[in-house]
């Protein structure tokens, strides 16, 4: 991210009204590839250095309460910003458009795949996707490796997070809450490797939202339990609704609890949960195959929008497949929209209940240094998906030990599919050596595929 020297020279900007926000916004959805980095990346672009409209030090306040979260940390953090500058109803329309476009687009791909998803030129799209999306999360472990690793106790860190999640499946909740434990206390008893200076607020006064705390953003009894009572009921209405009415065996009922559930443990975003939303899918629910969960990341990668939006797909192919007396596209299309409304309704509470507890707390010290550990075993637990991808989009075939203690997925060497190992290397080499932007990797990996299985080679 660009540092906040320039916003200390400019000129403090003129109160934004909500349609100029809205246009602003809208911008920001539309742009918002990549993942949570480029997300972010696009934010902090428009936001502190364009308009500044907050500034750096507030930014990565906002930005670390969100990496805290369960949930999409980059639509979190324009909820929050949103939120700052207009009340809940900037909140609510900063977050909305940031996964409207992400929506609309899952849903359209979603279509075509149980269409066309395989058949001839479709599904060697989706194979060179693939390849693009190892390539996409292994960068993302570098990427996030070189912001969290201020030291060797941070490498540490990842590596523990990484061996307890892939070799011993350790819930990730569990290795999020004890990395935020040791930081917080590390920092407490000021142990030099947790130490982290308080941020530079320098610059604050030049933005527009400045230093001081609007009358908003202060804490209200009154106001946090009316919060957290519309927004529950939002979120868990429909839930239990659908539990009474149809019964814990419904397809719908099943989608509603498991994607509520994931809305409170997917810490860290759609890389980091995405390996245990596949198992459950996969194994447990039989609702798709190991290799589709990788075409839905794929999707989310082409698309505009949380990376998150991954689970429409699932709840739109776990529906589709299901029992529930409707026209089977019109199911899936209820349970993708189902699926995404009980993902996001949770990530409006978060922001809404805790932000103004959060703005309270700017500069504490401890707090920094509980994120800053999160963020390091975060990287611990992109790689445990990484490795995961690889394993089933590289080998047709894997066994499974689940023996002493170990829980874990061993590819068989013979079934190594070539051509997938031959496209996902070049993808890296791409990516590594040529700094491959993401929209020309997409392009490259998908015509490649296409032309792979049009040849019979893959």
């Amino acid at each position: 991210m660009a540092g906040s020297g320039s916003t200390g020279t400019a000129a403090r900007p003129e109160e934004v009204t909500l349609r100029v926000a809205f246009r602003v916004w809208l911008k920001i959805a539309l742009l918002s590839f990549g993942g949570p980095a480029g997300q972010i990346a696009v934010m902090h672009r428009i936001l502190v250095d364009e308009k500044h409209w907050i500034s750096e030090s507030r930014f990565l306040h906002a930005l670390n309460y969100c990496m805290l979260l369960p949930g999409p940390e980059a639509q979190q953090l324009a909820t929050y910003v949103g939120w700052l500058m207009h009340r809940t109803r900037g909140g609510l329309l900063a977050g909305g458009l940031f996964i409207l476009p992400g929506v609309v687009s899952i849903m359209a791909l979603s279509w075509i795949y149980v269409f066309f998803g395989h058949i001839g030129l479709i599904d060697g799209f989706f194979f060179g996707l693939k390849a693009a999306v190892l390539a996409i999360v292994l960068e993302a472990v570098v990427r996030l490796g070189k912001r969290a690793f201020k030291n060797t106790t941070m490498r540490a860190l990842a590596g523990i997070a990484f061996i307890g999640m892939y070799f011993f499946g350790t819930p990730f909740p569990l290795v999020i809450l004890v990395a935020a434990v040791v930081g917080f206390l590390g920092t407490t008893y000021k142990i030099p490797a947790f130490t982290m200076a308080v941020a530079d607020t320098a610059g604050d006064a030049d933005s527009l939202l400045g230093e001081t705390l609007p009358d908003h953003t202060r804490p209200n009894l009154r106001r946090s339990v009316l919060v957290a009572s519309v927004w529950l009921a939002l979120w868990l209405v429909p839930v239990v609704a659908l539990l009474l009415f149809f019964g814990p065996t419904d397809v719908f009922s099943q989608i509603a609890v498991f994607f509520s559930k994931m809305a409170l443990v997917t810490f860290g975003g759609a890389y980091a949960v995405l390996a245990y939303v596949a198992q459950e899918a996969v194994g447990t629910y039989h609702w798709l195959r190991p290799g589709e969960m990788l075409d839905g990341l794929g999707m989310a990668e082409t698309t505009p929008g949380p990376l998150i939006m991954v689970l429409q797909f699932v709840g739109f192919l776990a529906a589709f497949r299901g029992e529930h007396g409707l026209d089977p596209l019109l199911g899936a299309t209820l349970g993708g929209l189902l699926a995404t409304w009980v993902t996001f309704a949770p990530c409006f509470l978060w922001i809404f209940l805790g932000a103004p507890y959060i703005e309270r707390l700017r500069g504490n010290i401890a707090l920094s240094g509980a994120l800053s550990t999160v963020t390091a075993a975060v990287v611990g637990v992109i790689l445990n998906l990484a490795i995961w991808f690889a394993i089933h989009a590289l080998f047709r075939d894997v066994v499974s030990v689940r023996s002493y203690g170990l829980a874990v997925d061993l590819p068989i060497p013979t079934s190594l599919n070539i051509a997938a190992a031959v496209l996902s290397a070049a993808a890296i080499f791409a990516t590594f050596r040529f700094k491959a932007s993401m929209p020309m990797l997409l392009l490259l990996c998908c015509v490649a595929g296409t032309a792979l299985r049009a040849g019979g080679i893959a």
